[in-house]
């Protein structure tokens, strides 16, 4: 399935303060310093991710969105993969040391990573561009690196910083760890070089990552160099979790073969009301006017989570297309509101249902009661019930029949059965794909 086309957006007229109502702006090193370049001309700046995962999470649409909205101020942004990062992996907020992966694991990460970024900025060398770390890292013997990088980092510096302290502290860090550090600062110089790019940004995790690149681009081509550093927040749930790496149980993925759209729509419906504002403000590009109605409504009704529906509708919209939003609306309304079933295609139904209780089916079909008790849990005489009290379905049709067996045309796309006892408690049969 192809990519979403980039969505049509409006010229951001001041970056800064649009990152600013947004909550985006953490830390920087000089907010006036900053403001007078951006206001200068168009300023390069870049913004790492490292191949840790074979896909970005929700999380990282935070520095996604935000070099986006840099280029509709007439930015040019940089989106890097770190090929050569990611054999390392970075210390910052670990209590212990990553497992190395293969060449060939990195590589084929760092391709899909690509692939993602692409979706999301204009990445064809005048307004963005792309960077591997690895293009001038691989080729960097252990000499070279300690002679032209290595040389002009104070070691009482790199230990005073709490991504290292924090490590050592609590057990120690290797020095291929503590190398991490110095190779990306390693990145902001070589930019600098090659693109005249002079902001890093980045998660406030990684401030003392990104100012120690600061700090070496400024000992290796002079402190008159005019360049900066911005981070953005953190964003976790209002009970701490950080957004995207333990969000309901597990991550939320951007790949949809990860994460399906209706699994976005169901985590984005399911963001509790002190968060959505947050989320709207920093995972979309809703306008300000939009959110702070949205705002409104979710303080006088929060039942009609109106925001979390927005919400939903902008991250499936924005990762998988506008179509995938009727898609999983319609799933959605088929499975709790009593809509259509057999409208939904096979993909859409197997993600709505892959969440629910199963029971699955070889050879011939058991009778309703049977899978319906199996699938949820009850004795048959609890499944006989609900069928005499007319509060269990097949496919959304009430069953009244307690010795019905389904017949081969109930099987959505000859695989699936949706069985329900009540409004809330869905749960399906299977059969082999």
């Amino acid at each position: 399935m192809t990519s979403p086309a980039l969505p049509t957006l409006a010229p951001v007229d001041d970056v800064l303060a649009d990152l600013d109502w947004r909550g985006l702006v953490a830390q920087t090193t000089d907010r006036d310093a900053l403001a007078k370049d951006l206001a200068a001309g168009p300023l390069t700046l870049y913004c790492g991710f490292d191949p840790t995962a074979d896909s970005l999470h929700v999380g990282s649409l935070v520095p996604l969105f935000a070099l986006r909205r840099f280029q509709l101020a007439g930015h040019c942004p940089i989106a890097l993969a770190g090929g050569a990062t990611g054999f390392i992996g970075d210390p910052t907020g670990r209590t212990e040391g990553r497992v190395m992966m293969t060449q060939e694991v990195i590589a084929a990460r760092v391709r899909r990573i690509r692939e993602q970024l692409e979706r999301f900025l204009v990445l064809d060398g005048e307004q963005g561009m792309h960077a591997d770390n690895l293009e001038w890292t691989g080729s960097m013997t252990a000499l070279d690196f300690l002679r032209d990088v290595g040389k002009h980092v104070p070691v009482s510096q790199m230990l005073a910083r709490e991504s290292v302290s924090a490590r050592l502290a609590s057990g120690g860090l290797s020095f291929t760890e503590l190398a991490y550090q110095l190779l990306q600062s390693n990145d902001y110089v070589e930019l600098y070089r090659r693109h005249g790019c002079r902001l890093q940004v980045g998660g406030n995790d990684q401030w003392g990552n990104i100012t120690a690149g600061l700090d070496l681009l400024r000992r290796v081509e002079g402190h008159e160099v005019s360049a900066h550093a911005l981070t953005f927040p953190l964003i976790t749930d209002s009970s701490g979790a950080k957004l995207g790496k333990s969000t309901g149980g597990g991550n939320v993925w951007l790949d949809r073969d990860m994460t399906s759209p209706y699994a976005m729509y169901q985590f984005a419906l399911g963001v509790d009301d002190a968060d959505v504002g947050t989320y709207l403000r920093l995972l979309t590009f809703v306008g300000r006017e939009e959110v702070e109605a949205l705002d409104a409504a979710t303080a006088e009704r929060p039942q009609a989570r109106a925001a979390q529906r927005r919400l939903a509708q902008e991250l499936v919209a924005l990762l998988h297309g506008p179509d995938e939003v009727a898609k999983v609306e319609a799933a959605s309304a088929a499975l709790f509101g009593g809509g259509d079933l057999r409208s939904l295609d096979a993909d859409t139904l197997a993600a709505a249902l892959a969440e629910a209780p199963s029971v699955r089916v070889e050879g011939e079909t058991p009778p309703f009661v049977a899978l319906l008790a199996e699938a949820l849990g009850l004795s048959r005489s609890d499944a006989r019930r609900a069928v005499k009290e007319g509060s269990a379905s097949l496919n959304g049709t009430k069953v009244t029949d307690d010795a019905l067996v389904p017949a081969e045309a109930d099987w959505l796309h000859g695989r699936f059965l949706v069985l329900k006892r009540g409004k809330r408690s869905t749960a399906v049969a299977e059969r082999p794909a």
